[in-house]
């Protein structure tokens, strides 16, 4: 069943999302993206760039080099065809109000994604995006339309998650 909403159609692992790395921190978010993604309800996209960026966040809050390198890996192992390759050649080609976002719109492009998924959608004007076949949301909307499509997957998901946690520290957050 295709579906379309508010401009972008989701539609299992063929929905291709490009999340940027303020929805990849913090943990919460990226809990249920993860799970929503482990449970086919989209395939996740990112960078070395956006990893890179991921990184500096976690050692800012504290996090070591080990365990900051860790969360990466796993992120890589449990979604190995995430890490989008060969998009740096585009990055000063592109336009966007924050210099610093081009490498994201470069691996949506070259992974020919359907949406970008961040908390800074100013940074990345619907027109500009569209002339790429592209548009932007918020992680709380991407998650929200994911429910109100696919509810019961997103419910196991959810479950799942929730039944997994161990406590999680609260400094990861």
């Amino acid at each position: 069943m295709l579906t379309k909403k508010q401009g972008c159609m989701i539609h299992s692992v063929r929905f291709t999302v490009v999340l940027d790395t303020n929805v990849v921190h913090p943990v919460i978010i990226r809990d249920i993206l993860f799970w929503f993604a482990h449970y086919d309800l989209y395939t996740p996209k990112w960078s070395e760039h956006i990893f890179y960026e991921w990184k500096k966040v976690m050692k800012k809050k504290g996090v070591s080099e080990e365990e900051a390198n860790k969360r990466i890996s796993k992120a890589n192992l449990a979604f190995p065809d995430a890490l989008v390759q060969n998009y740096k050649g585009l990055i000063d080609h592109l336009e966007l109000p924050d210099v610093n976002d081009r490498h994201v719109l470069a691996a949506a492009i070259k992974t020919n994604a359907n949406l970008i998924v961040t908390n800074n959608i100013k940074d990345f004007p619907e027109e500009y995006l569209q002339s790429f076949s592209l548009n932007v949301k918020t992680a709380d909307d991407f998650l929200t339309d994911i429910i109100d499509l696919n509810q019961q997957q997103a419910i196991a998901a959810f479950k799942e998650m929730v039944l997994n946690k161990k406590n999680p520290k609260q400094d990861e957050l």
